[in-house]
């Protein structure tokens, strides 16, 4: 990563020696003799990292260090030691210095310090950025986030709130399709009505149906009253319908009246009593998949999908995952009464690095145990599970060598196409829209490749 960097060296030889070198490496070198001169640039200049020596006329490498983490603790210090001199190199660190190299220099391993250090404060200022971009997101309804494909679902959600146009809220587990749900509620013209959540997957058909229409005394077993259904209850506001893919066959046709009708049937009563509440549906499965399996009625699709919102995967979502972080650390922080900043710039790039199969609630758990266990006031890479520490981001193809090793284009084609499944959790309609196919091609091209019978 090239960077701006002060070199501080009162010996003209080596001074000359690192501004070419590093010059040949991409970063833009400049140079000064003393710690006084050192001092005055950067503050009328911005640098990324300032590298010096210890030993100077004047005022030292080591006081040099100390002021400049001072007064610019955003810009890291490379301190140039002897040899063998360990004693001077840790007082450096002491003195705020972020690494330091050993004399004679190899160029090489300065070229990698740098690297790192111009990535420790471009982390840095990545983080400051994002904390106040957190502090400006205003009421988004619980959505937090400034990617291009989140600010679409913020955008959508606002054209449609103040209708009662059904919505159907696709995505993944855990991206937060019940939040962007609450957002539509909160942001629409039935804000003062009541929110109404069930999970579709959470119970039996026969229970399911009594929560949603409700029911009269002996309508069943332990029907003891008469109790209204959620649709009812929902009147005046919201029903949210979680992972209405789940949703039993048997009960699908009596969804599909009740959005059609505006009204329901008790269980056991032969009365109709209408309801007047907005639907909002969400689904992490492909429903148009379902609909050709037989497993959901594609009638109850198409009045379920009438607008889609579909949220992304936190892995698609950038900084995000940053700007996320921050936000749940400040959260957590507050609730348990610890003094927790943020991120430390190395804890920062582990985020980022990791694909969060689990997605946002993955990185709330991720952040909130961070925090339980922190002893500092910034989130270490310690503090995170060892699944994000130890993460490596696999490859579509490894590197080869031996020419025998080599595949043919078909399957380089078949392995890229289930690395964007797996990307996508195994959404074939996602995949194809990414891939640029439709579901067909898709189909044919996994069929070939003997993967007809991959999953969903």
């Amino acid at each position: 990563m090239p960077g701006r960097i002060l070199i501080v060296e009162d010996e003209r030889e080596m001074r000359a020696m690192l501004e070419k070198g590093l010059s040949r490496r991409g970063f833009e070198p400049r140079a000064c003799e003393t710690a006084d001169e050192a001092l005055a640039l950067v503050v009328a200049e911005d640098f990324d990292t300032v590298l010096t020596d210890l030993r100077m006329p004047g005022m030292s490498g080591l006081a040099l260090c100390e002021r400049i983490v001072l007064n610019r603790p955003d810009i890291p210090v490379v301190v140039v030691t002897a040899f063998g001199s360990m004693e001077t190199a840790v007082a450096a660190i002491r003195a705020g210095a972020y690494d330091f190299i050993t004399k004679p220099v190899d160029l090489d391993a300065l070229v990698l310090v740098l690297e790192r250090a111009v990535q420790h404060r471009a982390l840095r200022e990545e983080v400051r950025r994002l904390r106040q971009a957190l502090g400006q997101e205003g009421d988004t309804g619980g959505l937090v986030g400034q990617s291009p494909a989140l600010r679409q679902a913020y955008t959508l959600i606002d054209r449609v709130a103040d209708v009662d146009t059904t919505v159907l809220i696709t995505g993944e587990s855990g991206t937060g399709k019940e939040v962007a749900a609450r957002a539509l509620h909160t942001r629409g013209r039935r804000k003062t009505g009541t929110f109404v959540a069930i999970n579709c997957a959470a119970m039996p058909e026969q229970l399911l149906e009594s929560e949603l229409f409700g029911h009269v005394k002996g309508a069943f077993t332990d029907a003891r009253t008469t109790r209204t259904g959620l649709f009812v209850q929902a009147s005046g506001g919201t029903l949210f319908l979680d992972e209405v893919g789940e949703l039993p066959l048997g009960l699908q046709p009596k969804l599909l009246r009740a959005l059609q009708e505006r009204k329901v049937r008790l269980l056991g009563s032969n009365e109709e009593v209408e309801f007047d509440a907005r639907i909002v549906a969400a689904t992490n499965r492909d429903l148009e998949l379902a609909v050709e399996e037989g497993r959901f009625r594609e009638d109850l699709y198409y009045r379920l999908n009438v607008i889609n919102i579909e949220l992304p995967p936190l892995r698609a979502r950038g900084n995000d995952v940053l700007l996320l972080s921050q936000h749940f650390a400040e959260h957590f922080a507050t609730r348990t009464g610890k003094r927790v900043l943020g991120l430390s710039p190395a804890a920062a790039q582990k985020l980022l690095a990791y694909s969060w199969p689990g997605n946002v609630r993955e990185l709330q758990n991720c952040i909130e145990r961070a925090v339980a266990l922190t002893s500092f006031e910034q989130l270490t890479v310690e503090d995170l599970p060892e699944r994000v520490r130890n993460y490596t981001a696999p490859q579509v193809l490894p590197e080869v060598a031996d020419m025998s090793e080599m595949v043919t284009l078909e399957e380089v084609e078949r392995r890229y196409i289930h690395r964007v499944l797996e990307a996508v959790g195994g959404s074939r309609t996602l995949a194809a829209r990414i891939l640029g196919v439709d579901r067909k091609t898709l189909y044919r091209k996994l069929h070939r490749g003997g993967d007809e019978d991959t999953k969903p």
